[in-house]
């Protein structure tokens, strides 16, 4: 994995924005059309929703090394690394509907593929496992960046992420003796002990999603 590519990556969309504010200012517009069911503090909303948007980018590199730690360790590395490379790619080489993005924008973009891939592949981890390949909750924050993108245009990267995975993990990924010695291993109470560490995003920051209000 080269996350240190998209560090550097995250670090030149972070001095664009210092020039441009183009993010704040696309959020400050956006801020009325948001979702009723997004929660926000009434104090500082524009201030809690750039800080989001913000970790959500920057924890990317870290959510795909610490997915390959865990895929190596569990001995499926094969199967799983070509996903986190899919992820990868879609920030070092984003799509071509990503064509004229720049900037924290853009990022916006690129993270939730990242994310939504990870998402894709815990599901199926939970199908297989009864348990994550990470207990990271990424829901709530997702169906919020998924906002911040507008329905159309997030309706397509999230096409874009089912190709992938459709494309590179099927049933024969997980029926490998490595997978089932992994499977024996989730048994043990110090497994996940590592992940401890990644609270759900969404709510660290204080943005809220209440399913259950009805749509303006």
């Amino acid at each position: 994995m080269n996350t240190a590519a998209l560090r550097e990556q995250i670090q030149r969309a972070h001095q664009h924005e210092a020039k441009t504010g183009h993010l704040t200012r696309q959020l400050e517009t956006q801020l009325p059309h948001l979702h009723p069911a997004i929660q926000l503090p009434d104090a500082d909303a524009k201030g809690v929703l750039t800080r989001f948007v913000t970790a959500y980018i920057e924890q990317v590199p870290d959510l795909l090394d610490a997915a390959n730690e865990v895929a190596r360790e569990a001995g499926i590395e094969d199967q799983i690394k070509p996903v986190l490379k899919i992820a990868e790619q879609f920030f070092i080489q984003p799509p071509a509907i990503m064509e004229g993005h720049e900037g924290l924008d853009s990022l916006l973009d690129e993270a939730y593929l990242a994310h939504r891939l990870v998402e894709e592949v815990n599901d199926l981890y939970i199908k297989h496992f009864a348990q994550p390949l990470i207990p990271l909750d990424m829901t709530v924050a997702n169906l919020i960046a998924h906002q911040l993108i507008g329905e159309d245009f997030a309706n397509q990267l999230d096409e874009a992420v089912h190709h992938a995975v459709d494309e590179m993990l099927n049933e024969k990924s997980f029926a490998l003796e490595s997978v089932e010695a992994y499977r024996e291993k989730l048994n043990s109470p110090d497994t996940g002990a590592a992940w401890k560490r990644w609270p759900c995003l969404s709510r660290q920051l204080g943005v809220g999603l209440e399913l259950d209000t009805p749509a303006a």
